[in-house]
């Protein structure tokens, strides 16, 4: 059973059973050419939210070591953040620090209701930034305990690795939070790339 916080914007309540912090492993498999990089991971992620209707998401990973005893390898981190897709008004603060003007839209279940699409799910957007260089603009869906996403538009400095599209898959199943992640770098066509099991410890 899910609880949710009392202080929750209503526009949160459908990616809700996001919140917490997640932990479990995965799997890395991606083809490169005639190669391809196999690791086992670790991986700790966290949503959670300040009051404004977003969620805040961060993520941590680690490659398990490769030999007994062995110090767990560091691998990569993002952050981002998660919302409903809908046109900002008056009302929403921004852009940049500016506050917003009257009271802020979508404050109960009803008007939430009126943001669901003819798939019967919600329309979402992600934004994602890794420190290498690279930021990811995901469009999707959220249905019941399931959200399907892919990249509108991915940016890349000029020193970042080849990355041009993905697309990700997040499930809740039997209690536990489920993942896959598609990728298309390193000059490769989208392809299967890695996935995990994590489940909630806080």
């Amino acid at each position: 059973m899910i609880e949710l916080p009392v202080e929750l914007p209503a526009e949160l309540v459908p990616l809700s059973w996001l919140l917490g912090v997640w932990e479990g492993s995965g799997v890395i498999d991606y083809a490169v050419g005639e190669a391809s990089v196999t690791h086992e991971f670790g991986q700790r992620v966290s949503f959670s939210h300040d009051g404004l209707p977003h969620l805040n998401y961060t993520s941590y990973s680690w490659l398990f070591p490769t030999e007994e005893g062995g110090e767990p390898i560091p691998l990569v981190t993002e952050t981002g953040y998660w919302r409903l897709s809908r046109a900002l008004g008056e009302a929403d603060a921004g852009p940049a620090m500016l506050p917003g003007v009257g009271d802020r839209p979508f404050r109960d279940a009803e008007s939430v209701e009126t943001l669901r699409n003819a798939a019967g799910g919600f329309d979402i957007e992600v934004n994602l930034v890794h420190p290498g260089g690279v930021a990811e603009l995901y469009l999707g869906q959220v249905k019941g305990p399931r959200i399907d996403l892919a990249t509108d538009a991915v940016l890349r400095t000029q020193g970042a690795k080849p990355y041009s599209a993905a697309t990700r898959l997040y499930g809740l199943v039997d209690s536990h939070l489920l993942w896959a992640w598609d990728i298309a770098a390193l000059g490769q066509d989208l392809r299967t790339h890695s996935s995990g099991r994590l489940a909630k410890v806080e």
